[in-house]
């Protein structure tokens, strides 16, 4: 079976890595049809082929302004383009298309899988949420994360059920093999336990409960809240945050990450939103590392729960995370305990070989009916 795994603006880059290389491992011929990744050296491909078709005249810093506008001008040719490439696939896979309501007129007319990073956009413009709804409608399947994306799309979007398929996001074990190097120089060993906040910081993510947590619980000398991700959000208030908390602002290298989460004795996700989050590619590092984490209550976080690999606490609730990190930071046999649970979960349900499995059982449903 030919497959092409596509991801326009390189979005989720390691995860279309894995994935490839996880349904390439199971004798598929794939290939991860994206643009150049602009955050530093794309991952390495391992068993499929990659080709850079989208954005090449896009010029400028990651998030600027005229790197955006170079994107927006060249998208709808590149995927006029890329539609002719699709000709040589069995089937299109789809990690993202960022102009929904165009992309559902430029789609290839091979089976599509789209697969719901978002179940719906972050902090939608008029009308992106409407045209989101219509994409779902015009593709042969919708990949999700979690139950509770399922439910999202079926019950509360009117997406067909029978189109809905979850599939679980992969624990990124690539990382966890990577060779031991030196913590990121802007965060030096405490010496005591290590809280680790790892991810884009943005608004959903709940970094204000999580700072007033910490301001409660009164950690032992030594310990650290450690924040680290690029900012999509100010945070001029963050660098004026509570005693014990390290703020590193910026996109760290897959050796700088390795790192941090081998350092980190706890990791935290204090997520506040419930609607349009499914699953979150921070846990399943988490998972990938073995580290115990406490979670919100929201998307698909209470199922990994329900493994045993994380502590779940009501969102937006600074006195119920407080407790949780107190208990745990002074408690080594839970964080066993959880850290045990998150080894087994990126071992069996949450592993790329079974994610990898279940997505190419649902390309040959598809195939097979076409």
């Amino acid at each position: 079976m030919r497959v092409h795994v596509v991801d326009p603006s390189a979005y989720t880059r390691p995860y279309d890595a894995a994935l490839c290389a996880a349904l390439a491992a199971l004798g598929v011929e794939v290939e991860l049809v994206t643009s150049a990744f602009a955050y530093g050296e794309s991952p390495a491909a391992h068993g499929y082929a990659v080709r850079e078709v989208f954005y090449r005249h896009a010029r400028g810093a990651p998030a600027s302004r005229r790197r955006r506008a170079l994107k927006l001008l060249e998208h709808a040719p590149d995927m006029a383009r890329y539609r002719r490439l699709a000709q040589r696939a069995d089937l299109v896979h789809f990690q993202w298309l960022p102009v929904p309501w165009l992309d559902r007129h430029l789609l290839p007319r091979r089976p599509v899988v789209l697969t719901a990073h978002d179940l719906l956009p972050r902090e939608p413009r008029p009308g992106q949420s409407r045209a989101q709804r219509r994409l779902y409608d015009a593709v042969q399947a919708v990949v999700v994360h979690s139950e509770h994306g399922r439910a999202q799309l079926v019950q509360r979007l009117g997406v067909p059920a029978e189109k809905v398929r979850v599939i679980h996001h992969g624990a990124f074990e690539h990382l966890a093999r990577l060779p031991d190097g030196p913590l990121p120089p802007e965060l030096p060993d405490p010496g005591g336990a290590v809280v680790l906040f790892f991810g884009l910081l943005r608004p959903y993510k709940g970094l204000d409960v999580l700072l007033d947590a910490w301001r409660r619980i009164q950690a032992p000398p030594g310990s650290r809240l450690w924040i680290v991700g690029r900012p999509r959000m100010p945070i001029a208030e963050l660098a004026r945050t509570a005693a014990g908390v390290a703020l590193l602002p910026r996109f760290v290298s897959e050796g700088e990450l390795a790192a941090c989460f081998r350092r980190a004795d706890l990791v935290v996700l204090p997520y506040v939103e419930a609607e349009r989050l499914d699953f979150s590619g921070v846990l399943a590092t988490a998972l990938a590392f073995g580290k115990p984490s406490v979670v919100s209550d929201v998307g698909g976080f209470p199922e990994v729960a329900q493994t045993g690999a994380a502590q779940l606490v009501p969102p937006r609730d600074p006195d119920a995370l407080a407790d949780a990190l107190r208990r745990l930071i002074g408690d080594p046999e839970a964080r066993r305990r959880l850290a045990e649970g998150a080894r087994r979960a990126a071992a069996g349900p949450y592993s790329w070989k079974e994610s990898a499995s279940r997505t190419l059982s649902l390309y040959r449903d598809l195939t097979q009916a076409t």
